[in-house]
């Protein structure tokens, strides 16, 4: 999904929550929202070590080309293109969140929600694109596509 789509859907699910749950403080709810989007940052990352450059803009123009590539694609060969290995992508870091969240400050539930919000957005997404979900599981995601299949997609 586009960072402009999860920033535009990212408003929405906080202003719903600010009308459901008025006790949640301004900061928290801006915890949510940034939490939201901006855990997109592993794309860049995920460029960086591919193309060795940190430019956001520049990572942006060649992911769009990737989707391009990718929605060219008959339907049965999109399961087998490989998105990129993104670190923030994963229950993983859900299950984290949750327990530092329970065990050592709020602060990190609402991150939590925000990290859910966000992979819900991607899992809907990579279901209606007709891809494999891959970016719901950090283990997974390492042994399907890199272990056995490492040149999936990688052009």
């Amino acid at each position: 999904m586009l960072p402009h789509h999860h920033i535009f859907l990212g408003l929405i699910f906080v202003a719903i929550l600010f009308f459901s749950f008025p006790d949640i403080s301004f900061l928290n709810f801006a915890i949510i929202f940034f939490s939201s989007f901006l855990i997109d940052v592993d794309h860049v990352i995920y460029y960086f070590f591919k193309k060795g450059n940190l430019n956001p803009f520049n990572a942006y123009r060649w992911f769009i080309e990737r989707r391009k590539q990718f929605h060219k694609l008959p339907t049965k060969q999109r399961k087998n293109f490989y998105s990129g290995f993104y670190m923030f992508h994963g229950i993983e870091w859900l299950i984290i969140l949750f327990l530092l969240g329970n065990y050592i400050s709020p602060f990190f539930i609402f991150i939590f929600i925000g990290f859910s919000f966000h992979f819900i957005l991607d899992t809907l997404h990579e279901i209606y694109d007709k891809r494999t979900v891959d970016k719901i599981s950090l283990i997974w995601n390492y042994l399907r596509f890199r272990k056995l299949n490492p040149k999936i997609g990688d052009k």
